[in-house]
């Protein structure tokens, strides 16, 4: 089931290394200010975009596997029909390396069979809620 309650929520807060999947080189755009948000809040945030070589001071990666920093969630601002190839990712990641160890899936994304498939591997999922909004509330 993925995460709902409040306190799991803010568990996951807790994070400091947020790996955004379709993180956008366009103020304005959610995929962009959601991010510079969570930077300006003390994350460190690491874009994955391979149409980017720099989002938000950061070097922007190809791909999940090619980060090499530790990852503690995985956020992600794709369509759902992305969403089971984009958790395949982090699954083959938290097997390998044993981080990634949360998806995050933006408000109005969600899949609930690779959700399933990826809890069913050690990895907490969160679907259809804003990582900004939640953050707000809950750490005001």
């Amino acid at each position: 089931m993925p995460l709902t309650d409040d306190a799991d929520l803010d568990r996951l807060l807790d994070a400091e290394t947020i790996a955004v999947i379709g993180c956008s080189t366009t103020p304005g755009k959610a995929a962009h200010d959601i991010p510079a948000y969570l930077q300006q809040q003390g994350y460190r945030v690491i874009p994955v975009n391979p149409f980017a070589d720099e989002i938000l001071g950061e070097h922007a990666y190809d791909a999940l596997a090619d980060v090499e920093e530790d990852v503690d969630i995985v956020n992600v601002f794709r369509p759902s029909e992305e969403v089971p190839e984009i958790l395949d990712a982090v699954r083959e990641r938290h097997a390998a390396r044993g981080d990634a160890t949360a998806a995050w899936l933006q408000l109005g994304i969600s899949h609930d069979d690779a959700a399933t498939a990826a809890e069913s591997d050690g990895i907490e999922v969160v679907q259809d809620r804003c990582m900004k909004v939640e953050h707000r509330r809950l750490r005001g």
